[in-house]
């Protein structure tokens, strides 16, 4: 099973960092180890401390369609080519725009790692 990484652009609103707002668009990192956590993607957020969050990969698969939360997080589709995933930490609020597309391509990628055949 092989490890899927994708870098995004993305727009942050965040009051933990509020000098990411400035910035415009940022890189984040998608990434999908089916090994480690075959339920679960992480997102890698920049700032002055990077932060990486656990997200359910059905979590975000659902909040493309219709706004959904678990825990800390919520996704919720934005408009036709956007969806806003909001994580909710003891240091602050990030809201991270995404284009659905990256978050759909990423998505389908991690299905397809994780149904490759383990080899031995």
């Amino acid at each position: 099973m092989s490890v899927v990484e994708q870098y995004a652009r993305v727009h942050i609103v965040t009051d933990a960092d509020p000098r990411l707002e400035d910035r415009g668009a940022v890189p984040v990192v998608l990434r999908y180890d089916p090994e480690s956590d075959p339920r679960r993607v992480r997102v890698g957020l920049p700032g002055t401390v990077p932060r990486e969050w656990a997200v359910e990969r059905d979590l975000l698969e659902r909040g493309l369609r219709a706004p959904v939360a678990s825990g800390g997080i919520r996704v919720w589709p934005c408009g036709r080519v956007q969806a806003v995933v909001e994580f909710h930490a003891p240091q602050g609020v990030s809201v991270v725009e995404f284009e659905t597309k990256t978050l759909t391509r990423f998505l389908r990628r991690t299905y397809a790692a994780a149904a490759e055949p383990v080899a031995h």
